[in-house]
């Protein structure tokens, strides 16, 4: 399965970021629960295990909080490989939406 990867960069600190992304999974489904027909994701500590359904692709990943940045590494189907490039930047965007908003 080809992979994607992406990174944001933050200044809250491995503890504050971790906070604030435990409900990412809830705000994306909120989102785009037109698009979402499946989302499971458990913590560890501070590593999101996740996989999704969208437009009949499950895509599986990663989201790792460090101290001074958030990193997502999947797996995508093969069919979807046209989409990495849109899919790296949407994810990106959320998980900056989500870093920046005002606690």
């Amino acid at each position: 399965m080809p992979a994607f990867k992406t990174e944001v960069p933050h200044s809250l600190g491995k503890d504050a970021a971790t906070q604030r992304l435990k409900d990412f999974l809830d705000r994306i489904a909120e989102h785009y629960k037109d698009q979402i027909s499946h989302l499971e994701g458990d913590w560890d500590e501070n590593v999101l295990t996740f996989s999704l359904t969208t437009y009949g692709f499950t895509i599986t990943g990663k989201l790792t909080v460090e101290e001074d940045a958030a990193r997502v590494e999947g797996q995508l189907p093969l069919a979807a490989v046209a989409f990495r490039g849109r899919i790296e930047q949407s994810i990106a965007e959320e998980l900056r939406q989500e870093l920046e908003r005002p606690a």
